[in-house]
C-alpha cells in the first residue's frame, strides 16, 4: 500500500508542474497579467526544539506585523493575518481598479508544555521567529502516608 501513496503523491505533483507551466505560458504568451501565480494560501512553518526552547520560524512576507496574530491555547499554537491591497489606475478614465485581500491560519499542536508569559516573537524580512521556554517538569514530590 505504501507504493500506491508514494505514486499518487507523485502523480498530483507532476499535475501541479503542469498546471504551473501552463499558467506561466498564459501569462507569457498572451500577456495577462490577471492571472497571478499561484500562491500558497498558508505560510511555512518550521518546528524545531532545543533543550530550553521550541522555535517556529514562518515565512510571511509582504503582511505587516501589526496585521499578524499568535495565540497560543491549550498546547495549540496559531497564527493568523491579513493583507489588503487596492490598485487604481490613473488617468483621465479610470477604467481600472484591482483590489487583493489574502487572509491565512494555520495552527500547530506543540510538542510540549511551555512557559507562555515568556515567549518572544519576533518579525523581520518576511520572516517571523517565535521562540518559547519549555515549562519545567514538576518537582518530585514525596508524600508520608500516616498509619492510623
Amino acid at each position: 500500500m505504501p507504493g500506491l501513496i508514494i505514486w499518487k503523491k507523485r502523480e498530483l505533483d507532476k499535475m501541479k508542474r503542469d498546471i504551473e507551466r501552463l499558467m506561466s505560458r498564459l501569462r507569457d504568451d498572451f500577456g495577462l497579467p490577471s492571472l497571478q501565480r499561484m500562491e500558497r494560501k498558508s505560510p511555512y512553518i518550521e518546528l524545531s526544539e532545543t533543550d530550553d526552547n521550541l522555535v517556529v520560524r514562518a515565512e510571511i512576507p509582504g503582511i505587516d506585523p501589526q496585521n499578524l496574530d499568535v495565540s497560543i491555547i491549550e498546547g495549540v499554537m496559531t497564527i493568523k493575518g491579513e493583507t489588503k491591497e487596492e490598485t487604481i489606475g490613473e488617468g483621465v478614465n479610470h477604467h481600472i481598479t484591482k483590489r487583493r485581500h489574502r487572509s491565512f491560519s494555520r495552527s500547530i499542536q506543540l510538542p510540549c508544555k511551555i512557559e507562555i508569559t515568556d515567549v518572544e516573537a519576533t518579525y523581520r524580512e518576511g520572516i517571523l521567529v517565535i521562540v518559547m521556554p519549555k515549562s519545567k517538569p514538576d518537582a518530585v514530590r514525596e508524600i508520608k502516608i500516616k498509619v492510623t
